[in-house]
Order: structure tokens, then sequence, then C-alpha cells
């Protein structure tokens, strides 16, 4: 009876097993790129080796590394330059990321709550960034001004705005001086990079609000952020990512069937 009671209970079934799916494996190829990127140190600004290359490498297809890359650039860990290749940036997403990727997987519905979060943890950066003392030093202003000017000339491409986007948000949001409040907004962002973009990565369609807006409605909803931390003025960075989030939301919801 003893061994009976300890025998090992029947494996569930998982009727929904299929072959992998080539969106699987270029997340797996991704995952395989990202770790390599990290372990061998691979410097900011280093260029990747070409599609065919890499295809010929990991033995994979040129459209699924392509997907990778895609997927990569999402995370923040590299920029593809249109005509040049695939650039590191090194903005690696964490563990948040991923488990927060997850917990969208099992409730598609809660990208509201997600939102939210990403609102509540750029405020809160954005605010102390612009509450500090003394007055922003030139570095921080050399900082922020690059972001911004990148964000401005990142519009040739999905990939290159989605690049400049992220590293202008990372950056005002870093220049309140925690690490720690830098890495969690930062993972929340590429969490929503990927749901908004999912349909990029996978078939490489550019969303319409993307494809019909003018780079210069970007460029107004940014500038006043960047304005606002530099010019110390917690309320107006406030009102500042209040605009923006309020276009990110009307952007999310046109995605909805």
């Amino acid at each position: 009876m003893a061994e009976t009671s300890r025998r090992r209970p029947d494996p569930v079934s998982l009727p929904g097993i299929t072959p992998l799916t080539t969106t699987r494996l270029a997340d797996d190829l991704a995952e395989r790129i990202r770790s390599l990127i990290l372990s061998e140190d691979i410097a900011e600004g280093a260029r990747l080796p070409p599609e065919r290359e890499l295809a010929e490498r990991f033995g994979a297809s040129r459209p699924t590394v392509s997907q990778a890359l895609r997927a990569l650039s999402l995370m923040g860990l590299v920029e593809i330059r249109r005509g040049s290749g695939a650039y590191v940036i090194r903005r690696p997403e964490t563990m948040v990321t991923t488990s927060v990727n997850l917990m969208l997987d099992f409730d598609r519905d809660s990208v509201g709550r997600l939102l939210q979060l990403r609102l509540w943890l750029e405020t809160l950066g954005v605010q102390e960034a612009a509450a500090r003392t003394p007055e922003p030093d030139e570095e921080e202003v050399s900082a922020v001004r690059r972001s911004l000017d990148r964000l401005g000339d990142g519009t040739r491409s999905v990939s290159e705005w989605i690049a400049a986007d992220t590293v202008f948000h990372a950056t005002v949001v870093r220049a309140a001086g925690n690490p720690y409040l830098a890495a969690m907004y930062e993972s929340i962002h590429t969490a929503v990079l990927s749901y908004e973009y999912k349909d990029w990565v996978d078939t490489e369609a550019v969303p319409d609000w993307l494809a019909r807006s003018d780079p210069r409605q970007h460029l107004a909803l940014h500038e006043p952020i960047a304005t606002a931390v530099l010019a110390r003025d917690p309320e107006a960075a406030k009102r500042a990512v209040d605009r923006h989030h309020e276009a990110m939301l009307r952007h999310i919801a046109s995605l909805r069937p």
C-alpha cells in the first residue's frame, strides 16, 4: 500500500502541444543572441554580424533571424539601422520584464493596469528628477538633450523610433538618480512595447497609428517632458507625462479589434 501511495501521478496530456512555430524559434534565437551579448560583454555601438551570417551560424532561416532582431530591439538591446545592420545599444530586459510579460500572457485584458503602472513609475521618476537640487549639471543636460535629438532623428524606421523612444524615457527617469527605479521602469516600458508592437515583431507590419503620424507630433509629446526635468519643474513634468500617457492609451486602444 505504501508503494502505491507513493506512485507518481500520471503526467498531464497537454493536448495543445504542436510543432514549434517560426515565432517560437525566433524567441529562442533572440534569447541566445541576448545571452551572447551579455556574456561576451559586447560594447554599446558594436555592429552585430549580418543577418545572412547569423542565419548560417545559428542554423536558422533569415526570416527567423530578422524576427529575433526585431524582438531584441523591443528589449532595448539592439537598434536596427536600415541598410547598415543591427547595433548593440545595451538596454537589456530584466527578469522583471520576463515576469510581467508572463502575467500579460495569462491576462491580455490587464494591459490597462500595466499602462497605469508605467505611468506611476515614469511620473515618480520625472518628478523626482525635476525636484533635485542643485540645477542640472552639464552631464545631465547633455544626456537628456542627446536622447531628445535622437528621438527627432529616429523617425526613418520603426526600429530606430522604438530604440530612440526607449532611450529617451529611460534617460529622464534615470535622472532621478535611483538605479532601481530606472531598472523597474525600463522593464515595464519594455513589456508595454512588446504588447504594442507585437505585430511588427511577428510580421513586420507597422502599426497604423505610427504609419499615419507626423514625427513632429511625437516630438511635441516628448519635448515638454525633457524641458520640465531640466527646468526643475515637477508639476510641469507630471503634466507632460500625463499627456504622453493619454496618447499611448489611444495607440493601445487602436490595436484592439
